[in-house]
């Protein structure tokens, strides 16, 4: 592979060469002639996976929540999956025959806190040195807002604002379809940088800085506000029970709506979200947070508490046992079909269609470091089955894609050779967890760097 002596060079000979061995395999013609037709991973199907596929388990929550959520074109299945697990003990609290809390309502809060927290990162950042070009403020400056999230963040969002029920606060065309305001926030918001970063250079007092971030908020909260619509300040929710019973509750804020009406059956303080990362440089039984990595100026940062695959396991099959949904987050694309709703290792037969396999030469461990697995979606596991040693066999899952996106009409089945490979957070009620693991909460968390994988928002 070389010519006028450089090495590498695809020369007209090399490449002859990669053509002729590629024809001269049967097999790549007949895939090729499958996969330009159709989608290559649909291709890939391993027929076996299809039969063992089955939406039957052994234990579920009492009562799996209607109607099935549809996040449409927007990154908030963390908020969704929150929701949908709350809404479990909430309908069966109140005898309801379905039942939504507002995504938009969260979503709306979201953004405005998001984007101050933002601008007050742009000022830390500066203040402390970190030069335009550096890497923190770059990672910064790359995505200054987008629609995913973690759980600590919504912790921020309950705690300070509460909930509300979907009828009061309905979708609107940029809750569904979130990418036009996303762009207008974003340029807006680096705009802004550039101001604050020139205050911080000059000697700006404190004061001055945060009365232009607050003019800052003001326009913020008005391109937010225009989009999304402005929460009402309270609220009454007018609903009828499974008995036909009318009942009203209200007015009441949205704070006051969750301590009063949604925290007996569903504390969110009362959960805790445990993280699993295989990597030899982050310990198992430490605490981790991630730099500049939070949605609330006031808020609590995002708190990793590191610990092995196998106990996440344990804990949320002992959950869903107990009949509580477990919120949970993942890579969900790799080893996914959505069409049989499957999350199985073997669920393609890649080695069939192009002689090869994937990602069999890199670990969890390995898929993080070299950038090519990382949570990016959120969901809730709401049923387990198990073997005769009550170990998990596989999980029920239910998604926020709507019951059009395949499987059981919106819910899919988790492998738990997946759940090892591709889950990397679960949130479980801290009653179900070891002494020893609540008291790693007593740490004083490592602060690993902004672009960690570990960091990345599910959507």
């Amino acid at each position: 592979m070389a010519a006028n002596g450089a090495a590498g060079v695809l020369t007209k000979e090399v490449l002859k060469e990669l053509r002729t061995k590629f024809y001269s395999e049967r097999g790549n013609i007949q895939a090729q002639n499958t996969c330009t037709r159709v989608d290559p991973l649909e291709a890939c199907i391993n027929r076996q996976a299809i039969e063992r596929t089955n939406h039957v388990f052994q234990h579920k929550v009492e009562s799996e929540a209607k109607p099935v959520t549809n996040q449409k074109s927007s990154g908030r299945c963390w908020l969704f999956a929150v929701l949908n697990s709350i809404r479990v003990p909430f309908i069966k609290q109140y005898n309801l025959e379905e039942f939504e809390f507002s995504q938009n309502y969260l979503f709306f809060w979201d953004k405005i806190e998001r984007s101050n927290c933002f601008l007050h990162n742009i000022v830390t950042t500066a203040k402390r040195g970190d030069e335009l070009d550096s890497r923190v403020v770059q990672f910064l400056l790359s995505e200054p807002i987008n629609d995913g999230g973690q759980w600590d963040m919504i912790v921020n969002l309950v705690n300070r604002y509460g909930l509300m029920p979907k009828v009061c606060f309905p979708e609107s065309f940029c809750s569904e379809m979130s990418s036009r305001m996303n762009s207008l926030l974003t340029s807006k918001l680096r705009e802004y940088a550039k101001i604050l970063r020139a205050l911080v250079e000059s000697g700006a007092s404190d004061e001055e800085i945060e009365g232009t971030i607050l003019k800052q908020m003001t326009v913020i909260y008005r391109i937010v506000g225009i989009c999304l619509g402005i929460p009402p300040e309270t609220f009454t929710w007018e609903y009828y029970d499974k008995s036909k019973a009318y009942h009203s509750i209200g007015p009441v804020s949205g704070l006051e709506f969750y301590e009063k009406y949604v925290k007996q059956c569903f504390n969110i303080d009362d959960k805790v979200c445990l993280v699993t990362d295989p990597r030899t440089s982050h310990p198992y039984g430490k605490l981790y947070t991630v730099d500049c990595l939070n949605n609330m100026v006031g808020g609590r940062n995002t708190i990793y508490n590191n610990q092995p695959v196998e106990l996440l396991i344990k804990l949320c099959a002992e959950s869903i046992k107990a009949k509580e949904p477990v919120w949970f987050g993942c890579e969900v694309s790799k080893r996914f079909s959505g069409k049989i709703g499957a999350q199985d290792l073997n669920v393609h037969n890649y080695e069939s269609v192009f002689g090869t396999n994937f990602q069999v030469g890199l670990n969890k461990a390995d898929r993080l470091l070299y950038g090519e697995s990382s949570m990016t979606h959120a969901m809730v596991f709401t049923g387990v089955t198990l073997d005769e040693k009550e170990n998990p066999i596989k999980f029920r899952v239910e998604n926020s894609w709507g019951e059009d996106r395949g499987g059981d009409k919106g819910y899919l089945v988790m492998t738990r050779d997946w759940f090892h490979e591709f889950v990397f957070e679960a949130v479980i009620d801290k009653k179900h967890v070891p002494q020893e693991v609540l008291d790693v909460y007593k740490q004083k968390p490592t602060v690993l760097p902004a672009w960690d994988p570990m960091g990345t928002l599910a959507q």
